[in-house]
């Protein structure tokens, strides 16, 4: 039985609903991994089918925003809109700074520090692999 967008969705809900921290859903056609923010990475993770960007070295003490999510990553809310942050915006740890779609949902990600946006290394519409380095946010 394949599902469709209502299922996942009702699925989603469930485990927002839950104290789950992480399921995956196999199906014909369909591989369902979720792991909620902050819960501990998969033990194993395949190989990622899109080469993440090297995050740059730097000996400042800059965090570094990651994508929680495979999907595909969006600086703006809508095509044409601002991007929710440029180099130079000043963040705290509730700020939008993208979204990832995932399945024709979009998922926003916050910053989860405080700072000034200094890079941004993903190119809006592009995949992105969890823990993709996204934005480079110095204090």
């Amino acid at each position: 039985m394949a599902l469709d967008d209502e299922d996942v969705r009702e699925i989603l809900r469930i485990i927002d609903e839950s104290e789950l921290d992480e399921i995956r859903i196999d199906t014909e056609g369909l591989s369902l991994h979720v792991v909620r923010t902050g819960a501990a990475p998969p033990p194993e993770r395949p190989e990622p089918a899109v080469e993440a960007a090297p995050e740059p070295e730097h000996a400042d003490e800059a965090a570094t925003i990651v994508a929680p999510m495979i999907g595909t990553f969006y600086r703006a809310p809508a095509p044409g809109a601002e991007p929710f942050v440029e180099v130079g915006t000043v963040v705290e740890p509730g700020t939008i700074v993208c979204i990832i779609e995932v399945m024709k949902m979009m998922n926003s990600v916050h910053a989860g520090v405080a700072g000034t946006v200094a890079d941004v290394w993903v190119e809006n519409g592009k995949p992105v692999e969890y823990g993709t380095p996204l934005f480079r946010v110095v204090p």
